[in-house]
């Protein structure tokens, strides 16, 4: 008996991380003791607060029932209160939010809501893997648009404007950018909006990286007019230690909520009413929770720092988010081989099978990443200490 998978499904790979994972744990078993500094998963806790609400919140008797596919009120007035707070931005609770399972999941609605069949998207080159596989995954047609750092990481709009894009519906834009760690430049965000409406196209801003290693957080809804033509996704998985919890939200004008809702409550019926009352109280952190978070990134990143050089990797020091992105060396005389990732790809591999450490390669989120490598910055300082002396013992060389 044969069965075959959905078409849907074709030319759609296994996420690359969930793959490497399992490589990963296969070194372990052979004893390699693997040191990961891939993957953006915050390893430090919530605040002992919002840990305190579940707890409490969990051990009623009333709160274990089916929610609203809206969610919490708690959860919406708690998300207008934060946006208008860091980012300036008025959300009216009932309509203009509506709380996701983490924020990938809203990636996928938003592809099932507005596309059809040979629809056309733009999305970044390098980007997070998810927006591609997410289009294509609905029927859509990734249009990707490249990022290069001689123009900043940030879209060259005015060469779009000369392209066709009559079939475009959406576009994929992600500020602080993964995996570059590129801020925004003042007038980005007005751009954005200004193509957005030019086009008729649906502007979807990724923002999960706002709050890490970033003096000012910015929302693209904080441009005048931009409900007209934007909706973003937020989570507080990396803003607040809480990617294991799921808690993402979308935001945007009433009718983009409605249109989302129409096919999410099909799918789902909403989040643990003591996670979103959690979730309520970890919005209304202060200031010092962020610069208590940040205080910790800082001190990894300066090892980070001085990993890349011992790799001899070249790097901007001005970025934010949870990575440090850099350029490979060049693979020394007689070792240039051919590698499916570039030369990221190929230092990634030396690291990891020399010295037992996992960087990313930078050619998993596009072709222009090939000849880069992103390290995360979520693990201890004695870890990045232990993989600096691993590297300088085993002085791995491409």
């Amino acid at each position: 008996m044969e069965i075959k998978t959905s078409k849907r499904l074709e030319g759609i790979g296994e996420y690359y991380f969930s793959q490497k994972l399992r490589e990963i744990d296969a070194l372990n078993k052979e004893g390699k003791n693997i040191i990961n500094l891939g993957i953006g998963s915050p390893d430090l806790p919530p605040h002992p607060d919002v840990i305190r609400i579940l707890q409490e919140e969990a051990a009623k008797p009333n709160t274990h029932a089916y929610q609203s596919y809206k969610g919490s009120p708690a959860l919406r007035n708690a998300v207008s209160d934060w946006y208008k707070k860091w980012y300036k931005v008025e959300l009216n609770p009932d309509t203009e939010i509506l709380p996701l399972i983490g924020s990938k999941e809203g990636i996928m609605h938003i592809c099932i809501t507005y596309l059809n069949k040979g629809d056309e998207v733009l999305v970044p080159n390098p980007g997070y893997p998810t927006y591609r596989s997410a289009v294509k995954l609905a029927g859509g047609k990734c249009v990707e648009y490249k990022l290069k750092e001689k123009n900043n990481y940030e879209p060259k709009l005015d060469k779009l404007d000369e392209k066709k894009l009559k079939k475009v519906k959406l576009m994929f834009v992600n500020y602080p950018q993964m995996p570059t760690g590129q801020l925004p430049s003042e007038d980005l965000f007005k751009r954005l909006v200004a193509f957005g409406k030019k086009h008729n196209i649906l502007i979807v801003h990724d923002n999960p990286y706002s709050f890490i290693l970033n003096e000012h957080p910015a929302s693209l809804l904080s441009v005048e007019g931009a409900k007209d033509c934007v909706i973003e996704l937020n989570s507080l998985s990396k803003s607040h230690n809480m990617a294991g919890w799921r808690i993402g939200m979308l935001c945007g004008a009433k009718e983009r909520i409605e249109e989302v809702l129409r096919f999410k409550s099909n799918m789902d019926s909403g989040m643990f009413l003591p996670v979103q009352l959690a979730a309520a109280k970890a919005l209304s952190l202060g200031k010092e929770w962020q610069e208590e978070v940040n205080t910790v990134y800082r001190e990894r990143r300066e090892k980070v720092v001085e990993l890349l050089r011992l790799l001899k990797c070249k790097f901007s020091t001005e970025q934010a988010g949870l990575f440090v992105w850099a350029a490979s060396p060049n693979p020394s005389a007689g070792g240039a081989l051919e590698h499916p990732l570039g030369k990221g790809g190929l230092l990634s591999d030396v690291v990891l099978y020399k010295s037992g450490v996992f960087i990313t390669p930078g050619g998993i989120f596009g072709s222009a990443g090939n000849d880069f490598i992103r390290v995360s910055l979520c693990a201890p300082v004695e870890k990045f200490s232990e993989a600096i002396d691993r590297i300088k013992k085993q002085n791995p060389k491409i």
